[in-house]
């Protein structure tokens, strides 16, 4: 379908792309990766026709059509949300026009035999049959669900452009993207602004597609799901897996360790004939052989070796102070912002040494709760009461206030580094992608990502025994996600992280709060026991209740029968976890029996028994336990019911 032929792209004499080629067959699902700077988003815009190559081609074939979703990009601001999704039909709205004329015109003509009305209705046929082929019986059920499916509100369909930011732009652009089923999609950081369920809906959506799949994530679980072959790019050249990134990762360690020993070889080999080249350069009866060694030397072709991955650093957050084992109380917290309630009724106690992750929609209130959690805003109803001794470190999206524009990066870290760790600052510098000549760059000419970065590395300096980071793998790669991940996880403090990596959240929560419909709600347990209690992996729930349906038309007829399908399924899970809480509950019931018989004689004796009080302690626990599951236990049940 697209050819890559020996593209080469140099500026000023560096080259980028040195004569590589792959190919991209229809229904390819590929990652693209490499370093920042490795030129992956330029290959994109090579593909799309954007820029041209300084040598080779791209060739496509005639029917071979484009959609390309770049980084950043401008969302027209004269329209509604439904009137801006729409355009993605343009061809398809240009047909329906052409239909109505053509109709109007038939309705009008008496001269049934004639030429010219025959040819009326050929022509009216032919837009009968392409309006059909494009989609247009299914276009309005289709915007609907592929906005829904992207996280946007019914009621938000009407809104402005204008009034949505800049993210949610973003989001209107893949949706006209995705409505207008191009052979190929050029996704650029697809994930950059999307929530966690947003991400799962276009995971399936991309694994069920028809075309192709060109994408650049630093989201390792988003190429994990969507893709199954990975085009690395590394100093100018590419190596093509056929597998997914995990995979990959396993397979790049094999062939850098094979690179390397060869590398080695050669540098041996290298230095052997120059030796030999200086010691025998002046004697006449080793001219020969010195010239051989010399041309040798010319012709070899030198095996270059990706610099070591900065992954394996080990840097951490500096030892959290002493605090309270109560690190934050929240009673009955809400925020409302004039009529509009954000969300209300949170309610639970931060430990000391507790890893939560907030997760929901955006707009659901996890930024604002972080916010208020450090202070920086009140809550309209509610409290929080922060404990003893707690020092809290906040990680913001925007970080610019929090910088000095006149120092340069390395001085902003050296300014707050103490003891040994100042020796280290260029290798954390580089571990957040800053060298070479980055680390004197001044903090006013940095990107809104490289500030980001920056202030992350700046705060795994300072001393802080509660982290609050929102977001805080923006604008990160691999390597800097897993330094990150790898400090959090070893970090004895508390951390309150606001995220939508999924892969990054696992392994380092273990609560997981969801802030979803005006409200909060609890779950104990990693961020994968979390997607598959709220069972929105597959996002079949959320269609339930926010797709209607439709019996008018065959679509909707089809999603009868799919719902027919997943009402059987829904009754088995009703039964299996209503003998789940039935359980719980014969289990409850049996430890109360034996903690009364324990009342009963601890009212009577007349001597004090260790074990009886060790064992009474345990069933107290114990029940502790099953009243929290029987409480998820009932909270997951009445959540199946309520989506039958």
């Amino acid at each position: 379908m697209i050819s890559i032929d020996n593209l080469s792209v140099s500026f000023g004499g560096w080259t980028l792309f040195d004569q590589i080629s792959f190919l991209i067959n229809p229904k390819d699902r590929v990652g693209l990766v490499g370093k920042n700077g490795a030129g992956k988003t330029t290959i994109l815009k090579l593909i799309a026709g954007l820029e041209q190559p300084t040598s080779g081609a791209v060739t496509r074939n005639a029917d071979c059509t484009i959609g390309y979703l770049p980084q950043q990009m401008q969302v027209a601001d004269t329209t509604s949300l439904i009137e801006e999704t729409a355009k993605a039909f343009e061809e398809v709205l240009s047909i329906e026009a052409q239909i109505e004329r053509l109709t109007a015109e038939i309705a009008t003509r008496t001269d049934y035999d004639s030429e010219s009305y025959e040819k009326l209705l050929h022509q009216l046929n032919d837009a009968n049959d392409r309006y059909h082929i494009l989609g247009g019986d299914t276009r309005d059920a289709d915007i609907e669900k592929t906005l829904l499916g992207l996280g946007f509100k019914r009621e938000e369909f009407t809104k402005p452009t204008s009034t949505f930011s800049g993210g949610w732009r973003m989001r209107i652009e893949l949706a006209k993207l995705l409505l207008r089923r191009p052979s190929i999609f050029l996704l650029d950081e697809p994930t950059n602004h999307l929530d966690i369920e947003s991400i799962q809906w276009l995971e399936e959506y991309l694994k069920n597609y028809n075309g192709a799949v060109l994408l650049i994530s630093h989201d390792r679980a988003f190429l994990d799901n969507v893709t199954t072959r990975t085009i690395e790019l590394s100093l100018g050249k590419i190596y093509d897996y056929k597998v997914p990134y995990s995979q990959f990762v396993t397979l790049r360690a094999e062939r850098r360790a094979q690179q390397l020993a060869a590398y080695q070889n050669q540098q041996r080999l290298i230095e052997k004939s120059e030796e030999f080249i200086e010691k025998f350069r002046y004697k006449p009866t080793k001219s020969n052989q010195v010239q051989s060694r010399i041309k040798q030397l010319d012709k070899l072709e030198r095996i270059e070796v990706e610099e070591e991955d900065l992954a394996t650093l080990n840097i951490k957050f500096p030892p959290a102070p002493r605090s309270g084992q109560i690190v934050a109380e929240v009673k009955e917290v809400g925020k409302a912002f004039g009529t509009h309630r954000v969300f209300s009724g949170a309610e639970f106690t931060i430990h000391k040494g507790d890893k939560i992750a907030l997760v929901g929609r955006n707009g659901e209130g996890k930024t604002t709760f972080a916010r208020i959690l450090i202070g920086e805003t009140e809550p309209t109803e509610g409290n929080i009461k922060i404990g003893a001794n707690v020092n809290i470190g906040y990680f913001a999206q925007n970080q610019d206030d929090l910088m000095d524009g006149e120092f340069t990066v390395y001085d902003t870290l050296d300014r707050v580094a103490v003891g040994d760790i100042r020796t280290r600052l260029r290798d954390i510098l580089g571990a957040f992608l800053f060298r070479g000549e980055d680390v004197d760059k001044k903090v006013k000419v940095l990107s809104g990502g490289e500030r980001s970065r920056l202030a992350m590395a700046r705060m795994m300096l300072e001393p802080h025994n509660l982290l609050v980071l929102d977001e805080p793998t923006n604008h990160m790669d691999m390597r800097s996600k897993d330094i990150l991940k790898e400090a959090i996880r070893k970090f004895d403090g508390t951390v309150v992280l606001v995220s939508h990596d999924r892969e990054f959240l696992d392994g380092i929560v273990d609560k997981v709060y969801e802030f979803r419909d005006g409200g909060v709600k609890e779950y104990l347990g990693g961020i994968y026991y979390f997607l598959e209690k709220r069972k929105i992996e597959n996002l079949h729930e959320i269609e339930r209740k926010e797709v209607p349906t439709q019996s008018a038309s065959p679509v909707a007829q089809s999603q009868g029968k799919l719902n027919y399908e997943q009402k059987k399924e829904q009754e088995k899970l009703i039964r299996r976890h209503r003998k789940v809480v039935e359980t719980i509950e014969a289990q409850t019931a049996e430890v109360e029996k034996q903690i009364a018989q324990y009342d009963a004689k601890f009212a009577t004796a007349t001597e004090y028994n260790s074990d009886d009080y060790k064992a009474y302690d345990t069933l107290k626990q114990q029940l502790d336990h099953l009243m929290h599951e029987w409480e998820k236990a009932v909270y997951e049940l009445e959540l199946i019911e309520e989506g039958c």
